[in-house]
């Protein structure tokens, strides 16, 4: 059931002086910015308004969803230290009588809610700031970075060693509820252990032989695999067969998770085949059974050449708010996403932007005129490849030289957001639980830069 505030008045508010009753600044301000209707018009429709136990308040379920990637705690943390401050727990509105939400309670409003219900807060934030004249959008700079995902650096031979035991567990699990109780199962988690150790010994010596045997081991574990796959099937459809006679949450669960696992393992017998005949090449691999969304991404680091995770587009205006983001699969390009980008800033602050820059990915001649069709005065994205002479000439003015020094503060930015509101790893996984946990983020920035500019 859907409960916006707890309107119940505590004998602690008669009994504390004032001095404890007062919020620090940024707090009072971001407190006063949501209590506003828009804020709960997204949270409606997870809720019936009559039948059902009383949810967590609306306001409070905001405020401590704004701490936790605030300060970046955990579930167990953010309750923790919520319940051990009067401040907190006044900021949250939770009473000092009052229990603090538990942590799994709010793990798992937030997946209820899912990355829609997280994107319409932003859109109606970014919609308060623009009509209380905050967010002014003149001058836009745009860039895309990587958010990782929550997964160790991938190999293949690791890749199928955990597809072999997470098979094993779900397939005891099965047989622990009496499905498919006498189908032959042979659990070969420890072989493929023992080669994964192999390996790291291997991996030790660091000779020209190494490599070698490195393919060889993790042949045997593919072929492991292959073994353990077979078998699993005819566990899968046993399973189905009682399914259908006796049905079951917990079974359906399970057996839909396991034929899940399957796939993924199946797929990754295939890339381990096309690496060991010489593919090094492979499109759209998967690197984690735990996160099958996330990818190999590219950027052109040094110190990073390979990520794995989601591309996230970024845009910031010149005071410092974030009107809008995007966080996409793999690594799409760049310049397909520019006038999308600037199409949405348009229409959620009214107004168009007089100066847009970004960096060469985004620089093409289409956008240029795509962007001075919009209404944009002054272009600054730089272009790749071989100039002509009057493009070089272009990019050469000192106004366009200023648009591209100007454009180098959104690195900055991006590193903000990556140290101090959780953009650096995704600790939700597949690309629903990463829009997720970026809007979060993006929305703890934006209320945070609020309490700044509105000083």
């Amino acid at each position: 059931m859907l409960r916006v505030a707890d309107q119940q008045i505590s004998l602690w508010d008669v009994v504390l002086p004032p001095e404890m009753m007062r919020l620090p600044d940024e707090l009072a301000r971001i407190d006063a910015y949501l209590d506003d209707e828009r804020f709960v018009i997204s949270w409606r429709g997870m809720f019936d308004t009559r039948l059902g136990r009383p949810s967590v308040p609306v306001d409070t379920l905001l405020r401590l969803l704004y701490l936790k990637h605030r300060y970046q705690f955990g579930y167990e943390t953010l309750c923790r230290e919520v319940a051990d401050s009067i401040t907190w727990r006044r900021f949250c509105r939770i009473p000092l009588e009052a229990r603090v939400p538990h942590p799994t309670t709010l793990v798992k409003l937030v997946g209820r809610a899912g990355p829609e219900v997280f994107d319409q807060l932003n859109r109606e934030l970014v919609g308060k700031l623009a009509a209380d004249r905050l967010l002014r959008a003149g001058k836009l700079r745009i860039d895309s970075t990587v958010v990782e995902a929550d997964i160790d650096h991938p190999t293949d031979a690791d890749l199928l060693d955990h597809g072999i035991r997470k098979l094993g567990r779900l397939v005891r699990r099965i047989k622990a509820t009496g499905a498919a109780s006498r189908t032959a199962f042979r659990d070969r988690s420890r072989a493929a252990g023992r080669r994964i150790k192999q390996i790291s010994r291997t991996l030790r010596r660091r000779t020209g032989q190494a490599l070698g045997e490195i393919d060889r081991l993790t042949s045997e574990i593919a072929d492991i695999a292959t073994h353990t796959v077979t078998e699993v099937d005819a566990v899968t459809r046993n399973a189905r067969r009682m399914l259908a006679r006796r049905p079951s949450r917990r079974l359906y669960r399970l057996v839909t998770d396991l034929e899940n696992t399957i796939a993924g393992t199946r797929r990754l017998l295939d890339q381990t085949a096309q690496r060991l005949a010489g593919n090094r090449i492979i499109p759209d691999r998967m690197v984690s059974l735990a996160d099958p969304d996330a990818r190999p991404i590219r950027k052109g680091k040094p110190q990073h050449p390979t990520q794995f995770g989601y591309t996230t587009l970024l845009v910031e205006d010149d005071r410092g708010f974030i009107p809008f983001h995007q966080v996409n699969k793999g690594n799409p390009s760049d310049a397909r996403q520019l006038i999308p980008a600037v199409e949405n800033v348009i229409t959620a602050s009214g107004r168009t932007p007089a100066t847009v820059v970004a960096d060469r990915g985004f620089g093409t001649a289409a956008n240029d005129k795509a962007l001075a069709e919009l209404g944009v005065r002054h272009i600054g994205l730089q272009r790749n490849g071989t100039l002509s002479k009057t493009r070089r000439e272009h990019e050469r003015t000192r106004s366009f030289r200023r648009m591209r020094n100007w454009r180098i503060g959104v690195e900055a930015r991006i590193s903000h957001l990556k140290r101090g509101f959780g953009l650096r790893r995704t600790r939700m996984r597949r690309h629903e639980g990463a829009r997720t946990w970026i809007g979060l983020g993006i929305f703890a920035y934006n209320l945070q830069r609020m309490t700044v500019i509105s000083r």
